[in-house]
């Protein structure tokens, strides 16, 4: 038996593996993340081990365009003349990396090393900037640091009030469920949602209370619980004093957000609005703010997170022993994969590329002038954008991604992909985005790997090793030393993860997201480690906040903020997830029971809606946007708002919902607009009615 983690979401719930005739037996392991519990998803993980549509050799696209099983060796010859010949051609950052933050600490670290010395490009980036990536801004501009939770998850547990703004956690990460039951036992969780989730109907019998604004306007529903903090004398005044800066031009930003004003932009009651304003501020112990993706994955993500933050310290919240601010880390290792180098703009340890001091100290550990490191990169939407264009990636590695279907604007990221001169595609099984691979290679899973992770509340774990992978299949690790050498890179390449592991703790040394005292032998102990853990101290930090926030001078900003014209559209597209299926669904659409139970996408239509437009449930109807149009069939339901269609992600070809999804980015952070794309709506066969036109045509 080995005890590992999930290797699905970020809460990595401990489980124990036996080995069995079908690849892995899975056992739920007590953990303070799960209390020994898995979702559906943890519970049939080892079903994907054994498949026979698994990838066990390289297969390279043949003159007749088959994808053809070839040698180990074939394979490092043909991708080593292909990124030989693109430099030589076009510089070196004609070649390029896109990554995945399902990647071990190791595998990021290793891969964001060999782009910028292997390779001597700049372009690599990962499918967390399309997660992560306003929150983690909108953390390190206020609070000085980005952990997703900034304390145990276990404080929840005695949690008066919860203010969950855009996660439903009860379908994403059903476990964590568990951490909400001292809210809802106090009559306070409070949930955020513009439909009647599985995580909004757990306010039901007076458990809390459910918010349900228009899509995209969360900025201004948190401006208005700030302002009625200011307005009713709720801030923590001393708290402000000592621990913050910016009180007095937040409070001018703040005076024109009244509750009646923030009811006719966002739908939500002003009577509802004042009600959860003075149960946060019932009592400053047990209270926490959390935002998940729905808040952030907007044009204006960063500054609604921004306005959550706002929100904690204006109530004394942040650094509290028993309340605080997070937010909730969706991939598996979100957090460590942008630490330590997937990241266009990142080096390990949370440096940036930019500063001179950060370049300087990661080029001692890897023996190079600090020169001869490339700058920032570009974000992930912008570096899709430009595949195969004049100045743009023309040899692109794929690691741990499906962009095909998880990307915005998805129809257009299949289009750039097959102009590359070449493309190299690491995957389990032959995804939607290695279709359009001339080379696609097998990579290890979770199962049969050595490791580490960082879930969502800094928590560095290890993944161990159960089962021995197909004969065939290597780690990327050992791909990347045979690349390395093949390239003749400068510094030090190896395959074995806890030496990798100790070059990335060395590399991390004294930047914000410092490892340095932590190794593999270490994390094998029985006791949590919590980044920062730097070398010498013999401790982590499982609330950084408590004494100080990150900047220089210890305090927090205040930042103002303003949320952009409010929404023309009559009908608003917004996506998201499953309880059955994960991210782009390349693994769990390949589990009988979970495509049995979901074995296709469905959208959402209030039943109001549907009627106007002539749908009925079970129907396809047809989306258009500015992107392009889609079929799917409808799902009834009056737990959505009329003006609002629901469709999950987790599907592909047509039924993938990211092909209506705009390119438009937060200009801060680059996050997409995933929740809030305007679509006219009309039956299959008949023309988009103008009952449903939006005040700007998408």
């Amino acid at each position: 038996m080995t005890d590992t983690h999930c290797p699905y979401c970020a809460l990595q719930c401990a489980m124990t593996l036996t080995p069995a005739p079908a690849g892995v037996s899975v056992d739920g392991r007590d953990f303070p993340t799960n209390g020994g519990g898995l979702c559906r998803k943890g519970w049939t993980a080892g079903e994907l081990l054994n498949r026979t549509d698994r990838i066990t050799q390289p297969l390279l696209r043949g003159p007749d365009g088959e994808l053809r099983p070839v040698t180990w060796q074939q394979a490092y010859e043909r991708w080593t003349t292909a990124l030989i010949a693109t430099r030589a051609t076009h510089g070196p950052d004609a070649n390029g990396v896109f990554g995945g933050a399902s990647l071990t600490n190791e595998k990021a670290y290793q891969l964001g090393k060999f782009v910028r010395l292997a390779l001597g490009s700049s372009r690599v980036d990962y499918n967390g900037r399309f997660c992560m990536s306003s929150a983690a801004t909108a953390a390190n501009r206020s609070l000085g640091l980005d952990r997703g939770l900034p304390f145990p998850v276990s404080d929840l547990a005695d949690a008066h009030t919860v203010l969950l703004l855009g996660s439903n956690v009860a379908e994403t990460m059903p476990p964590f469920v568990r951490h909400l039951a001292g809210a809802r036992a106090a009559g306070g969780l409070i949930v955020v949602d513009p439909r009647r989730s599985a995580t909004a109907e757990l306010t039901a019998d007076g458990a809390g209370m459910h918010l349900q604004p228009r899509p995209g306007t969360d900025q201004a529903l948190l401006l208005g619980l700030a302002h009625i903090v200011l307005a009713d004398g709720l801030a923590d005044t001393a708290y402000l004093a000592e621990r913050t800066t910016g009180l007095a031009a937040l409070r001018r930003t703040l005076n024109a957000w009244w509750p009646e004003r923030v009811e006719q932009v966002t739908g939500v009651p002003a009577t509802q609005l004042r009600r959860a304003a003075h149960r946060l501020a019932e009592g400053p112990r047990g209270t926490y703010l959390l935002t998940g993706r729905g808040v952030e994955q907007h044009t204006d993500g960063t500054d609604t997170v921004t306005a959550a933050i706002n929100l904690a310290l204006l109530l004394g919240l942040p650094g509290g022993r028993r309340s605080g601010w997070g937010t909730l880390t969706g991939q598996g290792n979100g957090q460590g994969a942008r630490e330590h180098g997937l990241k266009a703009d990142q080096l390990p340890g949370y440096r940036s590329i930019a500063d001179p001091a950060d370049r300087a100290a990661v080029a001692a550990v890897w023996g190079v002038d600090p020169d001869s490191i490339p700058g920032p990169g570009l974000p992930a939407v912008q570096l899709l954008r430009e595949l195969g264009r004049p100045g743009g990636v023309r040899c692109l590695w794929i690691n741990g991604a499906n962009p095909v279907v998880s990307a915005p604007d998805a129809g257009a990221v299949a289009a750039a992909l097959d102009r590359l001169d070449f493309l190299v595609v690491s995957d389990f099984f032959v995804s939607e985005t290695a279709r359009h691979a001339d080379l696609v290679l097998p990579a290890t899973q979770w199962a049969e790997e050595e490791g580490t992770m960082t879930n969502l509340e800094g928590r560095v774990l290890r993944r161990r090793r159960a089962i021995d992978p197909p004969a065939g299949v290597v780690s990327e690790l050992t791909i990347l030393t045979e690349l390395a050498t093949r390239l003749a890179a400068p510094g030090h390449w190896s395959d074995d993860p806890a030496e990798v592991f100790d070059e990335l703790a060395r590399a991390s040394a004294g930047g914000r997201a410092d490892y340095s005292g932590l190794s593999h032998q270490r994390l094998d102990e029985p006791r949590p480690y919590h980044w920062p853990c730097p070398a010498g101290s013999g401790a982590d930090t499982p609330r950084p906040f408590t004494e100080r926030f990150a900047h220089p001078d210890g305090r927090a900003r205040l930042l103002p903020t303003r949320p952009p014209a409010g929404p023309g559209a009559l009908l608003t597209l917004t996506t998201g997830r499953l309880l059955e299926h994960y991210q782009s669904g390349t693994q769990t659409r390949r589990v009988a029971s979970l495509t049995a139970a979901r074995p296709h996408a469905t959208v959402q239509v209030h039943p109001d809606t549907a009627a106007r437009f002539g749908l009925a449930d079970g129907e396809p109807a047809r989306l258009t946007s500015a992107a392009g149009a889609s079929q799917v069939r409808v799902e009834l339901t009056a737990a959505i708002r009329p003006d609002t269609v629901f469709w999950p992600f987790h599907f592909a070809d047509e039924q993938a919902v990211n092909r209506l999804v705009t390119p438009r980015t937060d200009p801060v952070s680059g996050m997409p607009e995933f929740k809030a794309t305007p679509v006219l709506l009309s039956a299959v066969g008949s023309l988009p009615s103008k009952e449903n036109a939006c005040a700007s045509t998408p």
